[in-house]
């Protein structure tokens, strides 16, 4: 069975199209030094493990567990802003993961391909704008509508057969959509450790194989 087979791949952004995820871990370490370097290990040990969470959660945590900070919602907004902010520009500039360019350009015309993102989706979308991607997907969807709940729509609101469609991500939050929907899942190697018997990938230029390999497999 070859991609021809295959009516959808729902991608995760930054690590998996664009290296930007170390951006984020920045502006996160940025965010928190002022309150100490146990505050800031926390911090990056929770969002790295913790990967496609909206920043928007994780700010309000990190507040309330680490600072014990309980946030107003004016504040979290401010808080948030100043993260858009300092990332934005710099995503957009972002290398890609090696593969994703020619993966995308390739097959946009023949697959269905989605960007599923813990990011703002107004923030994406105008990332996504700026790099000159948006012609490639069917849709940029990101935060605060959960990962699982947007393929959900997507699978009913255009009949797909899961078993048929993927889920490529870098984070156990990407795995647990895919696991949720009954997708297929194509972990790239991020931060973050994946469970035995899941695909990994060091990037996106051994996609093809890899697909062809699981959709053959079952």
């Amino acid at each position: 069975m070859g991609l021809d087979q295959v009516q959808a791949i729902f991608f995760d952004f930054d690590g998996v199209i664009l290296d930007s995820t170390h951006i984020k871990t920045n502006t996160f370490r940025d965010l928190y030094t002022p309150y100490g370097e146990d505050v800031v290990n926390k911090v990056l040990q929770h969002h790295l493990h913790y990967g496609g969470i909206s920043r928007v959660v994780k700010i309000k945590t990190y507040h309330s567990e680490y600072l014990n900070q309980h946030l107003s919602d004016e504040e979290l907004e401010q808080l948030c802003l100043e993260f858009s902010n300092a990332v934005k520009d710099a995503v957009v500039r972002a290398d890609w993961i090696p593969g994703a360019e020619d993966f995308i350009i390739k097959y946009a015309d023949a697959i269905d391909l989605y960007i599923v993102s813990g990011t703002p989706e107004d923030e994406l979308s105008e990332i996504v704008e700026k790099r000159g991607l948006k012609r490639y997907f069917k849709e940029i969807m990101g935060s605060p509508t959960k990962k699982p709940d947007h393929v959900r729509r997507h699978l009913k609101q255009s009949k797909l057969d899961p078993k048929r469609c993927f889920f490529i991500g870098d984070a156990l939050t990407d795995m647990n959509t895919a696991l949720e929907t009954d997708l297929k899942f194509i972990g790239i190697q991020g931060a973050v450790t994946f469970p035995d018997g899941i695909k990994v990938l060091p990037d996106c230029t051994g996609l093809v194989s890899a697909m062809e390999e699981l959709l053959n497999s079952t």
